[in-house]
């Protein structure tokens, strides 16, 4: 393989979720200031997604990166990618409806929703220009990671 055809190195599955539990607590200690940009600082940004869980009803909650696409919020429902699909897309497939958190913004209620087709094919071509290695990451996965986006409700 040359170079940029080689697959990404992924670190193992425990250290994956050692470092969103890490990131999930500086998130609280910070009270949402530590690692939290808006967009036009480094292209992505990340937010504050709080869903229905599928099967306990209550209040579920995840930092996430997002894109913007004019009022809407572009996410990739990946897994650090290893395989399968993260909780917080299973919820959101069980009820699409949901509340994001955005620095320095009140709370918003959104729908979710995946994209397919050309909408699918030109928000991907967004996300591999902030991050070019997106495409390697996504070949290590055996399914499809899924376009979501979150609209205004």
């Amino acid at each position: 393989m040359t170079e940029p055809e080689r697959a990404p190195r992924l670190p193992p599955a425990w250290f994956i979720r050692v470092a969103w539990r890490v990131h999930r607590g500086l998130y609280r200690l910070s009270g949402g200031r530590f690692l939290w940009l808006p967009t036009n600082k480094r292209g992505w940004g990340a937010l504050r997604l709080t869903t229905t869980g599928r099967t306990s009803g209550q209040e579920r909650s995840v930092i996430l990166g997002y894109l913007e696409d004019g009022p809407r919020l572009v996410l990739l429902a990946m897994n650090g990618w290893i395989e399968g699909h993260p909780a917080w897309w299973l919820n959101l497939e069980a009820q699409p409806d949901a509340v994001v958190r955005l620095d320095g913004q009140a709370p918003r209620p959104v729908r979710a929703r995946t994209v397919v087709g050309p909408e699918r094919e030109r928000l991907w071509k967004v996300w591999t220009a902030v991050n070019p290695t997106l495409d390697a990451y996504a070949a290590t996965r055996t399914t499809v990671t899924p376009v979501v986006l979150l609209e205004p409700r």
